[in-house]
């Protein structure tokens, strides 16, 4: 789960590595996601989250909605948000002006293609990757329900590791704020060929 509206999502600029806290929207949103969890019966043994606040805010209130407020939480900065480098903290549209829209696309949704002084997404994936493997996948392998609330980029990183999404295709991935996706995987820890992952509605 992307953790709920942040106040720099709000006000619409690169928030990267930067450590706002969550709106009222945003606060609603992780609420109303744990519900959803408690809805479909996903009940988290474990969760992860980053090292920022939006991210580790919205696992407080999504666990405490699903009467889950007392598992291990596990936190790590490879979970952290995308560093965008000198675009962070700089309004989107700002920066669409100065730079042009093809070009600030490369920056926010190539896979390769990273902002001057941050992360690619194939950097985020680097640093990402090793977690999984060495943090939550033992924790998968308990038989555990594990939530992961992280950051719009590096889901999009997950995610296309999970279901094997192609290097052009990942462009068009967007990841909203507050919404539960659940995955079930095979033994091996990946996703069935029948099956993606699927947000949770209610």
């Amino acid at each position: 789960m992307r953790h709920g509206q942040s106040e720099w999502n709000a006000r619409n600029l690169f928030t990267g590595r930067a450590d706002p806290g969550l709106t009222a929207i945003g606060e609603r949103e992780a609420v109303r996601a744990g519900r959803l969890l408690a809805a479909h019966g996903l009940l988290p043994g474990l969760a992860h989250t980053s090292l920022q606040r939006r991210a580790v805010r919205s696992t407080e209130l999504a666990l405490t909605a699903c009467d889950r407020g007392w598992i291990p939480v596990r936190r790590s900065g490879q979970l952290n948000g995308r560093d965008y480098g000198a675009l962070q903290g700089r309004n989107k549209d700002e920066v669409v002006r100065e730079y042009g829209n093809e070009q600030v696309q490369l920056w926010r949704r190539s896979y390769a293609v990273a902002p001057p002084g941050g992360e690619s997404l194939r950097d985020v994936t680097a640093r990402l990757l090793p977690y999984w493997y060495g943090s939550i996948v033992p924790d998968l392998r308990t038989g555990e329900c594990v939530l992961v609330v992280s950051h719009g980029n590096t889901l999009r990183a997950l995610i296309k590791h999970l279901d094997g999404i192609g290097d052009e295709e990942i462009a068009a991935l967007e990841v909203p704020n507050g919404v539960p996706m659940l995955y079930d995987l095979d033994p091996d820890m990946s996703v069935p060929l029948t099956k993606g992952g699927r947000c949770l509605v209610g």
